[in-house]
Parts: C-alpha cells; structure tokens; sequence
C-alpha cells in the first residue's frame, strides 16, 4: 500500500514538475534538418527545457541544459522502436524512451561529441543506451539533486559530491544525464574525472584519472567535460558571415 501511494504522490510530481514555465527564448535553435544532417550515433544533444523541472535544475546547475538524449541513428538494438525515433533519454513521465529528433525543433540545443572513441566502443554506448529503453524515471534524482545543490554545513561544494549519493540505487531507474554517463563509463570514455594525481614513482608523472558515481552527472557536464567537442552546425555546413542578410531595426519609423 505504501509502495502504491508513492508512486501516485511521485506520478502525481511528475505531472506538475512537468508543466511548462513560463516564456522561453529561442536563442540557440537548429532547424531539424541540419541537426539530422551532422549528428553521429553517441552524439549527445544538450536541450533548454521549458517545463518546472527544467527551469529548476538550470537554476541549481547554473547552466543553460537542463536535458540530455543521446543520438543512436539507426542502431540494431533500437529496432523495437518507431521509425524516425532517433534520440534514446529518460523523460519525466515516460521513463527511458526513443523519441524523434523534431521532438526538439523548437528547442535551444547543444551537440556534444567524443573525441576518439573507437567505433566499437560507439557502438557499444549506443547499443547500451538502447538497452536502458523501458526504464523508469528515478524521481528520487530530483531530490538528491536539491541536496547536492543547497548549502550544507561544515561540507564546501567541492566535497559534496562524494558526501551525496544520488539516485534510487535501483537498476531499473535513471535520469536523462544517467544513462548517458553510465554508457560511456561503461567503455571507459572520461567525462568529468573525480580527481587527477600522479602514479606513485612514475617519472613521467603519469596523471591517473578516477571516475565519478555515473549517478553524479547532471546535463553541463558534458559540456564542461574537456574530453567532449562542442559541434556547431551552422560552421559545420560552411558558414561566410558576408552572406547574411541583415535587417536594420535601428533607422527610425516615418510617420506618426
């Protein structure tokens, strides 16, 4: 019974952290069709939401994501999914899905790319982030995320992390940013390191890198994450500034 009145109060959160807020700026909008024409599969597609949930973590992660998908194509192991279903992320009310990448038209994005990753090592993110499909959304994420955020005494941000576990611990709930980082942590791809030292006695002082909880990444990361390229596809098709037309609002109107 409890377990049954927390999934009605938790549905029931969903729903209103789902809602839209507010006017939203389209600042940084990709037509559907240039996004299509330069994503690879493992590509991640940062969005600017508009819903509650959205304007809260941009809020607590002081950042312009608050959403990940990840671009698996036309990938085998999504082959359950409709044609035209492009994006594998975990929505608030739907849990892990496919979607179409129109879904986002409308939409500020980002693409993020790895750098390097071997194509059997893409293939193996992909066909990861396909597996998690049918997974549902862990609400508990929203709460830890508050916790990490908020202040909390005697512990400064750069601890905080290590001191938080976030997330349900629950194998069949994630988070949009979850699966993505658990994905490429699976194949060893860097997202955002824990901490860099040196090997003990190494006289190249090789740097060691230790991994963060894949529970830990919120959508900036991948942003921030040096080991990502950011791909812009208006350079991407060739752009030539002296081709714009401009429109100057600046001269004054005539007439009363």
């Amino acid at each position: 019974m409890l377990h049954r009145l927390a999934r009605s109060v938790g549905g029931g959160l969903a729903r209103f952290l789902n809602q839209p807020a507010g006017d939203y700026e389209q600042f940084a909008v990709t037509p559907e069709v240039r996004l299509r024409s330069v994503l690879n599969p493992g590509d991640i597609l940062l969005v600017e939401g508009k819903t509650r949930i959205s304007t809260a973590i941009k809020y607590l992660t002081q950042s312009t994501w608050s959403h990940a998908a990840i671009f698996v194509g036309d990938a085998a192991s999504c082959n359950d999914t409709p044609d035209g279903h492009v994006l594998v992320e975990a929505d608030l009310l739907n849990g892990v899905v496919a979607v179409p990448l129109a879904k986002y038209s409308r939409y500020n994005t980002r693409i993020c790319r790895a750098i390097g990753l071997s194509d059997s090592d893409r293939v193996a993110v992909v066909n990861f982030a396909c597996q998690q499909i049918g997974l549902r959304y862990d609400l508990r994420n929203i709460f830890d995320l508050l916790r990490y955020f908020l202040p909390l005494p005697l512990v400064t941000a750069r601890f905080r992390r290590r001191f938080l576990a976030f997330g349900s611990s629950d194998p069949t709930q994630a988070i949009c940013s979850t699966i993505i980082a658990h994905a490429f942590q699976n194949v060893d791809y860097p997202i955002l390191p824990r901490e860099t030292d040196y090997e003990p006695g190494d006289p190249d002082e090789r740097h060691i890198l230790r991994k963060r909880h894949y529970t830990h990444f919120v959508p900036r990361d991948f942003d921030l994450s040096p080991y990502f390229r950011v791909v812009k596809p208006t350079l991407q098709m060739g752009f030539d500034y002296r081709d714009i037309e401009w429109r100057d609002d600046s001269t004054p109107k005539s007439g009363p």
